[in-house]
This record gives C-alpha cells, sequence and structure tokens, in this order.
C-alpha cells in the first residue's frame, strides 16, 4: 500500500514539474520576440551612424545580425499559433522586402555629398521599415 501511495507521488510529482515546461509555441513567441528586439537595436544602430562614424565593419555586422534575427524569426514562426504567426509572416516578409528595396538604392551615387544622402536616405528608410512591420508585431 505504501509502495503504490510513494509511486503515485511520485507521478503526481513528475506530472507537475512536467507542466511547468515551456510549450513550443512559447519558445517559439521568446524567439521572436527577442530577435524582433535585436532588429530594433541593429537599425537603432544604423540610423545613429554620421558620415564620420560610419564604417563598412559597422554597417556590415548590424546587417549580418539582422539577417540572423531574420533567420531565427522565419525558423520560429510555424511554431506560432495562426494569429500571431501570419502577423509575423507578414511583418517578416514586409521589411525582407523593403530591406532589398533599399540595398538596391544605396551605392549608386557618383559624388561624396550623392552617397552620404544616400545612406542617410536609407538608413531612415531602414528605421520606417521596421516600424512598419516588426514595430507592429505583440510581444
Amino acid at each position: 500500500m505504501k509502495t503504490i501511495a510513494y509511486l503515485l507521488l511520485a507521478l503526481l510529482a513528475a506530472l507537475a514539474l512536467g507542466a511547468c515546461g515551456e510549450s513550443k509555441e512559447d519558445k517559439a513567441k521568446t524567439t521572436v520576440c527577442d530577435a524582433r528586439e535585436d532588429i530594433s537595436k541593429q537599425v537603432d544602430q544604423l540610423k545613429g551612424l554620421t558620415v564620420s562614424t560610419v564604417t563598412v565593419d559597422g554597417v556590415q555586422n548590424s546587417l549580418k545580425a539582422i539577417n540572423s534575427d531574420l533567420s531565427k524569426i522565419k525558423d520560429a514562426q510555424g511554431d506560432l499559433s495562426g494569429d500571431r504567426r501570419q502577423q509575423v509572416q507578414d511583418a517578416t516578409k514586409t521589411f525582407t522586402s523593403q530591406v532589398q528595396s533599399i540595398a538596391g538604392s544605396v551605392g549608386k551615387s557618383t559624388s561624396l555629398s550623392e552617397a552620404k544622402a544616400q545612406l542617410t536616405s536609407a538608413l531612415q528608410q531602414l528605421g520606417d521599415a521596421y516600424k512598419q512591420s516588426f514595430a507592429r508585431v505583440d510581444c
């Protein structure tokens, strides 16, 4: 009798501890929100650059981080619930499209002043693209 009681108690304890684990959807939401936060940080960092502070390595590192964050989001979105999944998919698609468009417009200048204007405009557009897409994702 005592053995059955101990086994039952152990089983209940195991079930209680198992219920404390994070679901796939919770993990996916955390991944998406963490990546979204890092994208915001990278965009703010890029927008804060000036002609005197910008470096190729700095821009490339931020863009690589954004790309990595987008990959994390794409990998996690399949584990999200219907509405949230759609919201994240739409944001990812919109932001990626806008980043590609911005990247295609940069570097076509013929003078240093035009390059500065293009860079300033591109970084502002990147910030706007973030606001129009990921800033709307509920975390």
